[in-house]
């Protein structure tokens, strides 16, 4: 079966760390812009950020720069966002998508595009 499969959610305090995967089954992601988003509740869904297919390019939202590192190990199939000095604006649903046709800077602009995979989503929490 073809798909991606987050994981990593969890609840976590102010000011803590989480790290999401993505990872494919079923094909390689060596060549897929990935992207992360997120939808909290009552909110439309938003970027986060896009890792290339190709090079090392990414990009992020404003509100998570200096906090949240995208990364992608293709050994092992999977994309990563690591997420630090965690705040309760972060609460959401994370998803990850892969599309082979866009590049990254593209990538982040359609966080409700029908790109080639969608994740089923991951809930992240930060609360006291």
């Amino acid at each position: 079966q073809l798909q991606l499969v987050e994981s990593g959610g969890d609840l976590v305090q102010p000011g803590g760390s989480l790290r999401l995967s993505c990872a494919a089954s079923g094909f390689t992601l060596d060549y897929y812009t990935i992207g992360w988003f997120r939808q909290a509740p009552g909110k439309e869904r938003e970027a986060v950020s896009c890792i290339s297919g190709s090079d090392d390019t990414t990009v992020y939202a404003d509100s998570v720069k200096g906090r949240f590192t995208i990364s992608r190990d293709n050994a092992k199939n999977t994309v990563y966002l690591q997420m630090n000095s965690l705040k309760p604006e972060d609460i959401g649903v994370y998803y990850c998508a892969a599309d082979m046709s866009l590049i990254v800077q593209a990538m982040c602009k359609f966080p409700y595009a029908n790109h080639d995979y969608w994740g089923q989503g991951t809930q992240v929490t930060v609360s006291s």
